[in-house]
């Protein structure tokens, strides 16, 4: 028999070239029936397992649970094998919205089926279609955190160019922030940092947001903050003023040493007028009271408007007081 279909083959005129190119056209002809078939789309039952998150009040914004969802899908064999071997295995993480998370009891949450179409993608991808879920409610559980409500601190680096300056402090909104977490990681957060700000050369208001430093094991109530910042082109006037005194018994009199100081304003530019002449400059007894060297700060009452900052030289002055 063997020797039969040799003599078939060499009456046939195959080689061992031939029998290479035979092989070949079979692996090609497999490999373009495999590659058309996979890419055609079949139903199949896919299920992933999955964990919600949610921003609760009073809870973590993720479950300790997750939960299998199965649905009837529409894709590729191609996704339907890649499936099976990876995608039942990997948990996604869905960020359900507030209003589809309902409370059940305590610390348990449930999500209905008929909630979860406007999440399938997340689920299953973009080229899955879900055609209608089999997996009934899902509960989820979001154990209880404390909160602590902290001042934002904005860190921040500016220059300006020459006869420009910042008009008041840089604002942030909200100027606080809720933190939830364990207490062990939110006992001796007293402050939240805002992610270093850098600014060179300004000539104008900068306004705009900027997202706060994370802190271990503890989230927010809102990841980032807005800020903004008055920047004014100013003219410097420098003079002499006299000072005055406040709050002195009538039976005492207090002098004052130097009984003037220097004062460099800063002003917007233009401005009208000598604003050295309505700068209110004084001394407060109160100061001299508390004080046990006899030196008290100079102290001003409300700048005029055109002024942005003021310095002062000296900033103490000696205070004698005797009897009247």
């Amino acid at each position: 028999m063997k020797g039969l279909f040799h003599r078939l083959l060499k009456s046939l005129g195959f080689s061992g070239r031939d029998w290479a190119v035979l092989l070949l056209a079979l692996l090609l002809a497999f490999s373009i029936w495999l590659i058309h078939n996979l890419s055609l789309k079949y139903n199949e039952f896919l299920t992933v397992p999955v964990v919600a998150q949610c921003s609760i009040d009073g809870h973590s914004d993720i479950s300790s649970n997750s939960c299998q969802v199965t649905a009837r899908c529409r894709t590729t064999g191609y996704n339907i094998i890649k499936h099976g071997l990876v995608g039942s295995r990997r948990t996604r993480t869905v960020g359900f919205k507030p209003e589809t998370v309902r409370h059940k009891k305590d610390d348990v949450y449930y999500v209905t089926a008929s909630d979860l179409q406007e999440y399938s993608h997340v689920m299953y991808g973009d080229d899955v279609t879900v055609e209608y879920f089999g997996s009934d409610t899902l509960f989820f559980t979001f154990p209880s955190v404390t909160h602590v409500k902290v001042p934002v601190h904005p860190v921040y680096s500016f220059s300006y160019k020459d006869q420009y300056t910042n008009v008041g402090e840089l604002t942030v909104r909200p100027d606080s922030v809720t933190l939830y977490g364990e207490l062990s990681a939110l006992r001796n957060i007293d402050r939240v940092y805002t992610k270093p700000l850098k600014k060179a050369e300004l000539d104008s208001d900068i306004r705009g947001v900027i997202g706060l430093e994370p802190v271990s094991k503890a989230r927010f109530s809102t990841d980032e903050v807005e800020y903004s910042l008055e920047v004014s082109r100013y003219v410097e006037i420098r003079g002499e003023v006299k000072l005055s005194t406040r709050n002195v018994p009538s039976d005492k009199a207090m002098v004052l040493l130097p009984s003037k100081v220097e004062a460099v304003l800063k002003c917007h530019f233009p401005h009208n007028g000598n604003p050295l002449e309505s700068l209110d400059l004084y001394v407060d007894y109160d100061d001299f009271v508390r004080t046990v060297s006899g030196k008290c700060p100079v102290r001003s009452g409300a700048l005029p408007a055109s002024v942005i900052s003021h310095d002062l030289e000296p900033f103490y002055v000696e205070c004698i007081v005797r009897d009247e």
